[in-house]
């Protein structure tokens, strides 16, 4: 297929997840609320920065690199037959040189934070890099995805603070087990697209059970989160987040009763605004001052 350069950069972009900012969030927010719990108030803006930028060029790469180990698959799952590689729209030499190039501006980015967040950058590189293929040998991909998507919560208290304590470690806990619960969700859509094709996910291995197993984990989650508040002497401004992703999480469960695939797939998206009350909620907890949390 041949493409005008306009064509071929809408292309490129469309292989980068633009169009589809969803991603992005949902590993920005709880990202930057790590940052503002690690710092206890507004990070440094150089920090703040990278860790944007580096939130936007990880899920771009990540997206290569999901769309390459999944090209000879996709074109016969309906959500995902147009994406640019099993349309011809982009080419693999392409595809590679465009994670070539992400891959150097993440590193780029990561080389601006001190040593131990870019020792935890490259074991996160590699978890991220081992998603894409797990869906081929087991059920779990979607826990590899909740590691590699909360990876930012760690190195946001390194960045901050240099070091971990129990703090981050909840919160990471919280976040992996949230996104494994929103991730079946997403799982969920292509169910049955999957079952024919031999792909595994925690949607098929939960089967009839997925809404209490979904129900389980966002509970898990909330309790995760009001253990990380008392744990680090947080009021009520943390609570009123926690309280909307309550809320947020009942909604979801609403919208999946039935099991429709536009539901499922409305019910995944609803999650960034779960993110967005966390991040409001570290917000509203510390405001635009403080020094960190030990």
């Amino acid at each position: 297929m041949e493409l005008s350069a306009t064509g071929k950069i809408h292309a490129f972009a469309r292989l980068m997840r633009v169009d589809r900012p969803v991603g992005t969030l949902l590993l920005l927010w709880p990202t930057l609320a790590a940052l503002w719990i690690a710092a206890a108030g507004v990070p440094p803006i150089g920090v703040l920065a990278a860790f944007v930028a580096g939130t936007f060029l990880a899920r771009s790469a990540g997206c290569v690199v999901n769309d390459i180990a999944d090209r000879k698959v996709d074109g016969h799952v309906e959500r995902t037959r147009d994406r640019p590689l099993p349309a011809g729209a982009v080419t693999l030499p392409e595809a590679f040189t465009l994670l070539a190039v992400l891959s150097a501006l993440c590193v780029a980015v990561v080389m601006t934070l001190n040593a131990p967040t870019r020792w935890l950058a490259l074991a996160g590189a590699g978890i991220a890099a081992t998603y894409p293929f797990l869906k081929r040998w087991t059920h779990w991909p979607q826990a590899a995805l909740g590691v590699a998507f909360s990876w930012g919560i760690p190195m946001a208290f390194t960045a901050v603070n240099g070091s971990l304590n129990a703090i981050a470690w909840l919160l990471f806990a919280a976040s992996a087990l949230w996104i494994v619960a929103y991730d079946t969700l997403y799982a969920m859509v292509d169910r049955d697209d999957d079952l024919v094709i031999g792909v595994k996910s925690t949607a098929i291995l939960f089967g009839n059970a997925d809404r209490a197993v979904i129900g389980v984990l966002q509970l898990a989650t909330v309790g995760l989160l009001v253990g990380l508040g008392l744990s680090a002497g947080l009021a009520g401004g943390w609570y009123v987040g926690v309280a909307v992703a309550v809320g947020l999480f009942a909604f979801q469960q609403h919208l999946i009763r039935n099991r429709d695939r536009d539901a499922c797939f409305k019910a995944f998206g609803n999650n960034v605004w779960v993110g967005f009350a966390l991040f409001a909620g570290a917000v509203a907890e510390f405001g635009i001052a403080g020094a960190g949390i030990r």
